[in-house]
């Protein structure tokens, strides 16, 4: 378990990261969201150990993380960290000899990794000469080279085209079923919702909205209904609870004040012939963040 614990870190009298507090079981997927210079960089630095908390305590698995466990550690950096003028073989033999891996066992991970990821042809070119989306294949496979059991992935999926994203994906998944813990970042709140079960956004440095994602998306669920069929924009009006109902090319958008008037408004209409849509609308997550973090600013 990963366990991060009133944390708190300064920059002179600047605070970058604000009494953060959040665990990371294993298995289990993590998402940490927030704007720029929110304090994520910062917060990832810390869980590695190349920054120490002003207060606080980070552990992993009970123990202060330091050089004992940091080669169980895997970080993608959403910069670009590789070095261009090596071959891939050359850059995942440095990265692999940092993590206290022999020779062969990286070689061997490598050959595993490039013929997974479709690139197998890569392995004596430089990297320098390699498409973005290949470069960012590579970037991945230095992170996941020792098999990490805590995995740091800042936006894993830019420069990638959909299917390389699904082939991502699959190895992120993979990796979490076999008991890897995964703190997971991206301004792409789709990539976020395809993975994390459990998030945190923090802003300034402060966690401003956490939980699991069903029980967020309870909590910031959207009022609106969306009804297709044989029904008039008055019927929906005159329903007790309705506020407003905004008739669409093909469908109405039934907007009410509060979930209970759902069940209201669905025994009104289930009786009318040839009702073929009725949805409650699930918020998005992007939805979520915009509204949350617009609403902290506005503190």
């Amino acid at each position: 378990m990963l366990k991060l614990e009133h944390v708190t870190k300064y920059y002179g009298d600047f605070k970058a990261v604000d009494d953060l507090s959040f665990t990371v079981n294993e298995g289990e997927i993590f998402g940490l969201l927030g704007v720029n210079g929110a304090g994520k960089t910062t917060t990832f630095r810390m869980i590695m150990g190349l920054l120490d908390a002003s207060e606080g305590t980070i552990t992993l698995n009970g123990k202060p993380i330091d050089y004992s466990v940091t080669d169980t550690i895997g970080f993608l950096t959403e910069e670009r960290s590789l070095l261009s003028k090596m071959t891939v073989k050359e850059q995942c033999l440095f990265y692999g000899t940092l993590k206290g891996m022999t020779n062969e066992k990286i070689l061997e991970r490598l050959d595993f990794l490039l013929k997974k990821f479709e690139i197998e042809e890569y392995k004596d070119k430089k990297i320098k000469e390699l498409s973005k989306g290949n470069q960012q294949k590579i970037q991945f496979i230095t992170a996941i080279l020792n098999e990490p059991k805590l995995l740091i992935l800042d936006e894993p999926f830019s420069g990638l085209d959909p299917f390389n994203v699904e082939m991502f994906k699959q190895e992120i998944v993979e990796m979490s079923e076999k008991g890897s813990m995964i703190i997971f970042s991206s301004h792409r709140m789709e990539h976020v919702e395809l993975f994390c079960k459990k998030l945190a956004v923090i802003l300034k440095g402060k966690v401003v909205l956490e939980g699991y994602l069903k029980d967020i998306k309870k909590e910031y669920r959207k009022k609106n209904i969306l009804i297709k069929g044989n029904i008039s924009k008055e019927d929906l009006s005159k329903i007790k609870g309705v506020h407003t109902v905004i008739e669409k090319a093909d469908e109405f958008e039934v907007k009410i004040d509060s979930d209970e008037v759902t069940k209201d408004v669905f025994e009104a209409i289930k009786d009318k012939k040839e009702i073929t849509k009725f949805v409650v609308e699930e918020p998005s997550l992007n939805e979520i963040f915009v509204a949350k973090v617009g609403e902290s600013y506005e503190k």
